[in-house]
């Protein structure tokens, strides 16, 4: 019986990585299932939802102690699968509030904030957790756990949450009826820009009115 198989059939359902294990899965399959683009009109309350679930199992690895790998250098996972049609899909879905203004550290100060894409960011967050997820299939457990706890603190964590913030901000402006005035100028690919004129271009946001394009039906 191999390492992965008796891995699958004596795991404690109970057990901390079973448990986180299963909340990465079940994130990566709702997100690819929503950046199908089968039900637009809902793809931002359910990622909403979808990111809320998976930073509760990051909540859960950043309170534990730290994780240490069985070997020292970690085992080679694989090749990983590629994500640029997921990224091509969600920018579609999110079109035009896929741009987002974010500040990356808030105790560092005066720190400016930048663009960013949330397309960008779930494809990031989606290939931190599918690394993990190849160890943890392949019964490489605690290098799984490490992993995920790892790039929880220097990636995939502070992604997510940067992601959450901009989902609830267009959800905020649509249920409390708070148009969007077109944001002029913030793109991530656009030259470095001072302080002022970008906060003010992020002040500025998304769209003039948020309906079919963004993947909200207004007065829900």
């Amino acid at each position: 019986m191999s390492d992965a198989t008796l891995h699958d059939t004596t795991q404690n359902p109970d057990d901390f990585v079973v448990q986180i294990a299963d909340q990465v899965e079940s994130f990566l399959v709702a997100v690819t299932e929503v950046a199908r683009g089968d039900e637009p009109e809902s793809a931002v309350p359910f990622l909403l939802l979808e990111v809320s679930q998976l930073l509760l199992a990051g909540g859960r690895l950043g309170a534990h102690e730290d994780i240490v790998p069985d070997e020292r250098y970690e085992p080679d996972p694989g090749p990983e699968p590629d994500v640029d049609q997921l990224r091509e899909n969600f920018a579609r879905l999110l079109d035009p509030v896929d741009v987002y203004s974010e500040v990356f550290d808030p105790y560092e100060p005066r720190k400016a904030p930048v663009p960013a894409r949330i397309s960008d960011d779930l494809a990031d967050i989606i290939t931190d957790l599918r690394h993990g997820m190849a160890h943890y299939r392949a019964g490489r457990t605690t290098e799984a756990l490490w992993w995920w706890q790892f790039s929880y603190f220097s990636n995939w964590g502070p992604t997510a949450s940067a992601v959450l913030r901009a989902l609830q901000s267009v959800l905020i402006h649509v249920r409390l009826n708070q148009p969007l005035e077109e944001l002029d100028g913030l793109d991530t690919d656009q030259p470095a820009i001072g302080d002022e004129t970008l906060e003010f271009e992020a002040g500025r946001v998304m769209a003039q009115e948020i309906g079919a394009p963004l993947g909200i039906r207004q007065g829900e």
